[in-house]
């Protein structure tokens, strides 16, 4: 019996061992969006023993999870919230992993004539002069901040449009949707458009403008605000997203021999 209990309790033991450490991070939906995750995540588990569990939101909510410290880490691009969140002493440093950028995605007839725009502000505002049926994620994520911000730039404010511009309050793949179904004007990152699988009348209409590049970055939520936080955990994947592996996975990521992302970190 003896014999029995202590190879049971040995059993346990290797067994539990073998067990993946877990973390939670918030990420973006765009990221979401783009498949990327379905390519890193396997790779993790593979070299880290990690199981790295997604909470997919926009940008500011995924912020708002970080500072009530209901996540390990968050994978964002919004840099002037992210700057905001370290400066409050949320995080404890900003690691920009990768980038792409943004596009404008319009019905291909394209009524409001953005493709030959100069500049992403005159695109804006041909499909403002318009009233070109528009849709916005209307989230608070980083796409969302910087519409807005693109709108403001060019001279208007979203406050004062009529119905020709729809807030919907959703993620990037529901937004393009959405848009898909109105065929209307809408912003995209370059991933989640290439990877989108409903495009209907739709096409890549605008890109190419220096103000729609849109970088994403790494930060682990602060152990002196939240105890409880897995900081150890967060310093290890933050090494295997800067390593050559994930620079590889990354830069090698298409669809249709279209890369989604560029990697930039600093190694």
């Amino acid at each position: 019996m003896k014999r029995l209990i202590l190879a049971a309790a040995a059993t346990a033991a290797l067994a539990t061992a073998g067990l993946a450490e877990e973390m939670k991070m918030a990420v973006t939906t765009s990221f979401h969006n783009s498949g990327l995750a379905e390519v890193l995540l396997p790779e993790i588990k593979k070299d880290l023993n990690l199981d790295v569990h997604l909470l997919v939101v926009g940008t500011g909510q995924a912020i708002r999870l970080g500072e009530a410290g209901d996540v390990d880490a968050i994978l964002v691009h919004s840099k002037n919230a992210e700057e905001a969140f370290l400066a409050a002493g949320h995080g404890t440093h900003r690691r920009e992993i990768m980038y792409n950028d943004f596009v404008f995605i319009g019905p291909k007839e394209d009524a409001a004539s953005i493709a030959d725009a100069e500049d992403a502000a005159e695109a804006l505002k041909r499909i403002a002069n318009a009233e070109a049926s528009f849709v916005s994620r209307g989230d608070d994520s980083g796409t969302h901040k910087k519409e807005l911000n693109l709108w403001a730039s060019a001279g208007l404010n979203t406050e004062a449009f009529g119905p020709w511009y729809r807030a919907v309050g959703a993620g990037m793949g529901a937004a393009l949707n959405t848009a898909s179904g109105m065929d209307g004007y809408i912003m995209s990152d370059r991933a989640s458009w290439l990877n989108f699988g409903n495009k209907g009348g739709l096409a890549l209409l605008f890109a190419g403008d220096p103000v729609l590049f849109n970088q994403y970055a790494f930060i682990p939520v602060n152990p002196q605000m939240h105890s409880h936080v897995k900081d150890g955990l967060a310093t290890r994947l933050e090494e295997w997203l800067v390593s050559d592996k994930a620079k590889m996975l990354i830069n090698t990521y298409m669809i249709n021999g279209e890369a989604l992302f560029v990697f930039n970190a600093e190694q």
